[in-house]
């Protein structure tokens, strides 16, 4: 990697963003140190875009800074996945709400779609993959970028809670099954009964989520 940053983005948040992946499916442990030095030689960087990465990724909750001791991978708490799910009930309804009306009869289609892909799927990849595309459908035209940005640092969370612990749980065919009850609303033209089952989902997977870490 170099400084010009080819795909259009700054150095730090290229850094930011191969970091979060790491972090999110484990290849980084939780609590694992983020040595500043030897990230700027993997990535031909000077310290000032590591340090902003890590910034970064403090701010979206996958790492944290200690003072004197440097930058290390977030912990895993139960406690923090309810609050993440707790966070996502309330701002995804709203974001559905705001949006639900200009739901077309090609985007139904395109989460029943998923939704059948989401059920099939092998793996954790592609089944986190097809639940991110999946919510993001639900979501795409609730025209709030601010609100969208909020959700999405929140999806990264909860990427890594399910990688840690999706073999410890028996999950999918409930979450399908969730998500199609969500979209049968919206068909049905009942915007509170879907927003109200997707809440309901996202607490419940939540809930799964910290048993499971609890668990381990």
């Amino acid at each position: 990697m170099n400084n010009d940053a080819k795909d259009g983005r700054s150095l730090a948040e290229q850094i930011a963003s191969t970091l979060a992946e790491r972090i999110i499916t484990g290849r980084i442990a939780p609590g694992e140190r983020l040595l500043q030095e030897h990230l700027a030689v993997e990535f031909g960087a000077s310290h000032v875009p590591v340090r902003e990465a890590f910034r970064r990724l403090e701010a979206q909750g996958l790492a944290v800074v200690e003072p004197r001791k440097g930058v290390r991978a977030a912990p895993l708490d139960p406690l923090a996945v309810m609050e993440v799910a707790k966070m996502r009930a309330a701002l995804e309804p709203l974001a559905l709400r705001e949006g639900a009306a200009r739901l077309t009869s090609a985007d139904l289609r395109r989460l029943d779609a998923l939704i059948d892909a989401e059920s099939s799927a092998q793996g954790i990849e592609a089944l986190e993959k097809l639940n991110a595309q999946l919510h993001g459908a639900l979501l795409e035209h609730c025209r709030m970028p601010y609100l969208l940005s909020s959700i999405a640092d929140l999806h990264r969370i909860s990427a890594r809670h399910l990688f840690a612990t999706w073999q410890k749980l028996d999950w999918q065919a409930r979450s399908s099954d969730e998500h199609r009850r969500i979209v049968a609303a919206l068909r049905a033209g009942s915007v509170q009964a879907a927003c109200a089952a997707l809440a309901a989902h996202i607490i419940e997977a939540g809930a799964a989520l910290a048993d499971a870490l609890r668990s381990r």
